[in-house]
């Protein structure tokens, strides 16, 4: 028998039914560096196994004594470079002719890697739980053949299932918004997709037990098994806490919006004033000339008309001021975008701050360009954005007056406004610096104006920025993607 079991590396011990060693082969003896007189010692197992694992050695060979049948185990034993190895070791009784058990054959295979290859395994699970659990990102993988769905623990989390529940289309829409069900249907949607798969991406919303809303975006992508059939290991990560952040940025930055509109209205009051006083005094006056006409002896009817027609115009103009200074005035939270002329914007503007530009003795010209496309865009931030520049150019032309321009035309596919004044000028080292917030080169400024008005202009897709003129003063300009429709 030594010759056949000195010639494979499986270590092999023959054991007596008391558990003293009777034999090892030559790979025992080579793998711990000692003598089979030192293996015969009776201390041999508590020197060459893992002191760990000698309570499992205890325990089995008593259960197989009783039972008469072979067992395996996992142990580590000592090697002599002094360190210890993981060996699956099977055990095997020989019986004898009286039914008890003469001696055991135990074959021990090495098998080190595959238990640092578990172990490694464990460490990356380990890893990667506790990263999607830093990150609020779970992942799942989809077989498109079984439509078996296996979570990972922190999916299971994040919809708030227990752990290790089956996993179904069905307990998923249970989780689900009512309003986004439909975008869970396009899982399905790509078993459809054919032997090929295709990747996908969305973003959907769950409803909690309690009621509360969270927010999820998943991206999952194609890949194939072992028998090529279709899988697809997606990642769906909780954005709950970046959606709230981003709506109260958004709310905040609506706020600020509409304080900065309010602060420049409250500036205006006296001019706002003005301008609405001169179409009601004149329609005052108007209505005491049509009067006048009507109580002569002879009534002169035609001019008495004539009075009636220039009051309703009168009041027409009163109310155009008021209507447009209450959607300037308005809160308005949640933009809303429609289809808009820019050149009627630019008029609704020169009406409104006419006597402004009178007071900084300040002209207002326009270039207008005729039969330009609508934009989409929310008229009342448009507004915004020209009042504010058009009162800066007015402001930096207060000392000595000047001439406010303003232009409009198409420029490919965008439509293109500038705002020239013949001012102070902008330094060159300031020109971007002037957009930044809280930055301001007016006494008393708050310098969130050119700020909000950038982001009123992005918020659109388009360009707000500033040039200096050849001459004196600069001119600012602003873009928007062209609409459809042309103004008739």
């Amino acid at each position: 028998m030594s010759l056949i079991t000195n010639v494979i590396p499986t270590l092999v011990h023959v054991l007596r039914s008391d558990g003293s060693v009777l034999y090892v082969n030559q790979a025992v003896l080579d793998y711990t560096g000692l003598t089979l007189a030192d293996v015969r010692n009776k201390d041999y197992r508590a020197r060459f196994f893992h002191p760990e694992d000698l309570e499992g050695l205890r325990e089995e060979p008593g259960k197989a004594l009783t039972r008469g049948e072979p067992f395996e185990s996992e142990q580590r034993m000592l090697g002599r470079d002094g360190r210890y190895r993981w060996f699956l070791v099977r055990y095997n009784p020989l019986i004898d002719e009286h039914g008890r058990i003469d001696r055991w054959y135990a074959a021990a295979f090495d098998i080190e890697d595959r238990k640092r290859a578990e172990q490694d395994l464990r460490r990356s699970e380990a890893f990667l739980a506790e990263t999607q659990h830093l990150s609020s990102v779970g992942s799942f993988c989809w077989r498109v053949a079984t439509d078996e769905i296996t979570w990972s623990e922190h999916l299971y989390r994040i919809y708030e299932l227990e752990v290790g529940v089956p996993i179904t289309l069905e307990l998923i829409r249970t989780r689900v918004h009512p309003e986004d069900v439909s975008l869970v249907e396009k899982m399905k949607m790509v078993e459809q997709a054919g032997d090929g798969g295709r990747d996908f991406e969305w973003q959907y919303r769950l409803m909690m037990p309690d009621r509360s809303i969270k927010y999820m975006h998943a991206v999952a992508r194609a890949t194939r098994d072992r028998n090529g059939q279709v899988e697809y290991i997606a990642a769906v990560q909780d954005v709950t806490a970046r959606k709230v952040a981003e709506e109260a940025m958004s709310t905040a930055r609506a706020e600020l919006a509409h304080m900065a509109r309010v602060t420049t209205l409250s500036a205006l009051t006296a001019s706002i004033a003005h301008e609405v006083n001169q179409p009601i005094a004149a329609a005052v006056t108007s209505a005491g000339a049509c009067l006048r006409w009507l109580n002569r002896d002879q009534p002169e009817v035609q001019r008495a008309r004539e009075a009636a027609m220039r009051i309703e115009e009168n009041g027409k103009r009163a109310a155009e001021i008021i209507t447009h200074l209450k959607a300037f005035y308005k809160k308005d939270v949640s933009p809303h975008r429609e289809l808009v002329w820019v050149n009627d914007v630019v008029g609704e503007m020169l009406v409104l701050l006419r006597s402004e530009a009178d007071r900084h003795s300040v002209v207002m010209r326009t270039e207008l360009a005729a039969d330009l496309p609508s934009v989409s865009a929310d008229r009342v931030q448009l507004q915004q954005v020209l009042m504010n520049l058009m009162l800066n150019g007015m402001e930096a032309m207060s000392e000595r007056g000047g001439e406010l321009q303003l232009s409009t035309r198409l420029e490919g596919g965008e439509v293109r406004v500038s705002v020239s004044d013949s001012g102070v000028g902008i330094p060159a080292d300031q020109m971007e610096d002037i957009f930044n917030a809280f930055f301001t080169t007016k006494a008393g400024g708050l310098g969130m104006g050119l700020a909000i008005s950038r982001t009123i202009i992005e918020s659109h897709a388009g360009r707000l920025w500033a040039t200096v003129n050849p001459g004196p003063g600069a001119t600012f300009h602003f873009t928007l993607a062209a609409g459809p429709q042309v103004h008739q």
